[in-house]
C-alpha cells in the first residue's frame, strides 16, 4: 500500500512495543525500522527534520473516538503530508514473566484506555485495574522488576521484545476495537490514480460565521454523490466560538469530482489545506 520500495525509518509515539510500532509493521512490512519518539510532536519533528522517512499517527480509535492532539499537530505542521492510512485491530494480551499463573497475578497495569477497554474481562479474572503511562512502558516495568503479582495489558509484540510471556489474548471487552492510523512524510503520495482503487483525500477548512455556510460547504460533496468519512470541528486558538473543520472524503484532489468539488468549496471557505490524497485501506468486515 505504500509508494516506497526501500527499508524506511517510522516514527511512532511510544517505547518499543507500542501498538502504534506494531501497527507500522503490519502497514508497512517487517523490514522496516521503527524510531519511538516520546510525544507526538516529535513523530512530527522528527519527518521534518529527515530522521524519519515516515510517521505513523493514531487518529481515531472505533470506542474511544478521535485523537483532537494529532489533528491540532497535522495543522501546525505545514510541510507533512498524509501519504496513506491503515486501519489496525487492537487485541490486548496480559503479559507476566516466565512461570508466573494467571492465578497468580493480583494486579494489572496498562494506560488507562486499554484498562477501561478491558474492564469486564478484568473483573471476570479478578484483576485489580493500575493506570499507568503506556502499554509498552507497562510491560517493561512487569520485565524489569521481575513481579510475579502483577501483569500488563499490552500488545503480543511487546512481549517479544520484553521477554513476557502472553497468558491471555482479546481481552478487550468489544471485539470490533479498530485505531485508524495515518502515514505522513515530507512529500506527499504522487502515485496516480489507478482504475479500480479507491482513493481518499483529507482537507481543513474555515468558514463565515454565517447562517447556512456549513450547509453550503457539505453541499458541494453532497451536490457530486461525494462521500465523506470523517467530519471533525476544532476551535481556532483566540477566535472564540470559531472552527476549523476537518474532512476525508472519497476521491482525489486532484481529478474527477473531488478535484471539483474542492474548487467550489474554495468560493466558499476563506481558508482550505489539504492534507493529501491517498490509496484507502478497506475497513475489514
Amino acid at each position: 500500500m505504500t509508494p516506497w520500495e526501500r527499508s524506511l525509518r517510522v516514527a511512532f509515539q511510544g517505547e518499543h512495543g507500542a501498538y502504534s510500532e506494531e501497527a507500522a509493521y503490519e502497514a508497512l512490512g517487517e523490514d522496516i525500522r521503527t524510531v519511538p519518539c516520546p510525544r507526538f510532536e516529535d513523530v512530527f519533528d522528527a519527518v521534518v527534520q529527515g530522521r524519519a522517512d515516515v510517521g505513523v499517527l493514531p487518529i481515531e480509535n472505533s470506542l474511544a473516538g478521535s485523537i483532537h492532539r494529532n489533528y491540532d499537530l497535522l495543522l501546525r505542521y505545514e510541510d507533512v503530508h498524509i501519504v496513506g492510512e491503515y486501519h489496525y485491530r487492537v487485541r490486548h494480551c496480559l503479559l507476566a514473566v516466565a512461570g508466573v499463573r494467571l492465578e497468580d497475578l493480583r494486579e494489572v497495569r496498562s494506560h488507562p484506555q486499554a484498562l477501561a477497554q478491558c474492564e469486564a474481562s478484568l473483573r471476570r479474572l479478578g484483576l485489580t485495574p493500575v493506570v499507568a503511562a503506556d502499554t509498552a512502558g507497562s510491560a517493561r516495568w512487569v520485565a524489569e522488576t521481575g513481579s510475579r503479582t502483577v501483569g500488563a495489558i499490552a500488545s503480543r509484540r511487546a512481549a517479544r521484545v520484553y521477554g513476557l510471556q502472553v497468558l491471555a489474548e482479546g481481552l478487550e471487552d468489544n471485539p470490533q476495537n479498530y485505531t485508524r492510523f495515518l502515514l505522513v512524510a515530507r512529500e506527499p503520495f504522487t502515485g496516480k490514480p489507478e482504475e479500480g482503487r479507491e482513493y481518499k483525500t483529507s482537507v481543513v477548512f474555515t468558514l463565515p460565521n454565517r447562517p447556512g455556510s456549513l450547509f453550503k460547504a457539505l453541499s458541494v460533496f453532497a451536490l457530486r454523490d461525494i462521500d465523506l468519512t470523517k467530519i471533525e470541528s476544532r476551535p481556532i486558538p483566540g477566535r472564540p466560538w470559531e472552527y476549523l473543520f476537518y474532512v476525508d472524503f472519497i476521491g482525489h484532489a486532484e481529478h474527477g469530482p473531488g478535484q471539483r468539488a474542492l474548487l467550489h468549496l474554495g468560493e466558499i471557505a476563506p481558508f482550505i489545506r489539504v492534507f493529501g490524497s491517498y490509496p484507502r485501506h478497506p475497513f475489514p468486515r
